[in-house]
């Protein structure tokens, strides 16, 4: 059969290629085109156009872009007309995915399925009109989504699993470094490290990295470890000022995680990752207009928490300083309580296991294939 992938971003382009390998194993006859990156190229099929021509992110730079974001748009409805795929399977992405779900089952042209499914719990739910509509099968890797889709909107959806979980679970399965063989690795002294995972965009690090180089000094017993975003470049990083306050380790972030004592971490599926690899943390996330933004998030959005940790339990199980307490005493008096001795780094821990019950069987890419080949050959 022939799949026809979108994403729009490189964390969509590894959980893609995971998909495409597993959907290759499950059909022998599996062919793919798609939007995506590298690492779906390494899986094989035909790469039309690379993410990197279509992340575009925030208000002003997507109103900048808006020509080249509608010839991005016309080229793949276009290519998927031409192609005839038998299925078109979109991951995350929803600006540009909804636009084309809408197009593909307007014009029948393929079943589509849903990977990752768009974040709409926690605004734009009125997304839910247009995901009924033309997403055939929606395949969800957060567990507290089948409430939300299944029993407050009525729309069936499969749960296949977590792919962070299971990419944490294969590094370590295959990690043995020792913390003293990382150090000399990477020229590090031998104290205990506290990871920084500053975000992955240059605005959230721009945002986020200097309240967090702030608090070095007040930790002298431990080295401060900045995990560098793959898509961001080293000279970012050094131009951001108190940066050689820390030591930098780049494309090694699972690395830097599994040789922390603790962390700080801005919002994203980085908190999951933290919390995989059991390492305590706070949630750092900077706003502007922070009074506005605390007062919207206990009164307007619809979620309670931003960090995946604390969606998955339904409850804090990690401590997010946004907004209004996004604040360097802040930082300093939350990491104290983390560390070795402090008075909520065991409590963390153990809701740490209750996020792992919750996410439950192993295998998602294996899984979300399954279905799609299952779906595919009964229709």
């Amino acid at each position: 059969m022939r799949y026809y992938l979108i994403v729009g971003e490189a964390s969509g382009d590894l959980h893609a290629a995971h998909l495409m390998r597993e959907l290759a194993k499950a059909d022998r006859e599996a062919e793919f085109r798609f939007f995506g990156g590298d690492k779906m190229a390494a899986e094989g099929g035909t790469l039309v156009r690379h993410y990197r021509e279509m992340a575009y992110m925030g208000f002003v730079p997507v109103l900048l872009h808006l020509p080249a974001i509608f010839r991005n748009m016309a080229q793949c409805k276009e290519d998927i007309r031409q192609w005839a795929p038998d299925a078109v399977i979109l991951v995350d992405y929803p600006g540009f995915n909804l636009d084309i779900a809408k197009f593909v089952h307007k014009n029948g042209l393929a079943k589509v399925f849903y990977y990752i499914s768009p974040k709409i719990w926690a605004w734009k739910e009125y997304r839910i009109k247009n995901i009924k509509r033309d997403v055939d099968h929606l395949l969800s890797i957060l567990p507290f989504e089948v409430s939300f889709f299944e029993q407050k909107h009525h729309y069936p959806i499969h749960y296949v699993g977590n792919p962070t979980a299971d990419e944490v679970m294969a590094f370590l399965d295959g990690y043995h470094e020792t913390p003293e063989a990382f150090a000399q690795r990477h020229n590090l002294s031998g104290r205990p490290i506290v990871a920084l995972l500053a975000g992955s965009r240059r605005q959230e690090i721009k945002d986020n990295l200097p309240a967090m180089l702030q608090v070095v000094d007040r930790f002298p017993k431990y080295q401060f470890v900045l995990a560098c975003a793959p898509s961001i470049e080293r000279s970012y990083y050094e131009g951001i000022e108190g940066i050689g306050k820390v030591s930098l380790v780049e494309g090694e972030t699972f690395a830097v995680l599994a040789q922390a004592t603790a962390a700080l971490v801005t919002s994203g599926t980085a908190t999951l990752e933290t919390a995989l690899f059991g390492v305590p943390q706070v949630v750092c996330y900077e706003t502007p207009l922070p009074r506005l933004i605390g007062f919207l998030r206990q009164h307007v959005l619809n979620v309670k928490y931003i960090s995946l940790v604390n969606l998955i339990a339904d409850r804090e199980v990690v401590t997010e300083l946004v907004a209004d307490t996004f604040k360097v005493s802040n930082i300093v008096d939350e990491l104290t309580a983390i560390l070795p001795g402090g008075r909520g780094r065991e409590e963390m821990l153990k809701g740490y296991e209750e996020v792992r019950r919750a996410i439950g069987k192993p295998g998602a890419p294996a899984n979300a294939a399954q279905v799609i080949v299952d779906v595919m050959r009964n229709a």
